[in-house]
């Protein structure tokens, strides 16, 4: 069984994204139908903020938005050894915890006052 995901851990979630010039960082790049659009999936490189009741985890980006996503996704994974050492860059770092706001986008102080 693997380790449960804990408040800080580094998570990479691939995000499945579609548009006409797929960024360098794509893989599994492919042509639409029509060839107008291309699908290709992207790391996306992010920090566990809350576990919740052990189904669900809340993860921050490097720009302090929040997803809420299911523990049990697929596309949801621990980062190997390499990428913590080469891509350590673009994961959230402390900084972004004054930017927080909750899910429904509310400031974390806003929050904190009521």
């Amino acid at each position: 069984m693997a380790k449960p995901y804990l408040v800080g851990d580094w998570v990479v979630y691939t995000r499945e994204k579609y548009s006409p010039s797929p960024g360098p960082r794509a893989k599994n790049v492919s042509p639409a139908l029509h060839g107008e659009l291309y699908s290709y999936e992207v790391d996306k490189y992010w920090a566990v903020r809350e576990v919740r009741n052990q189904q669900e985890l809340v993860l921050e980006t490097r720009r302090g938005k929040v997803h809420a996503v299911p523990i049990c996704d697929a596309r949801l994974r621990k980062p190997s050894l390499w990428e913590r050492l080469f891509y350590s860059n673009r994961f959230p770092s402390s900084k972004t915890s004054s930017n927080r706001t909750d899910i429904h986008g509310t400031p974390s102080e806003a929050l904190s006052e009521s």
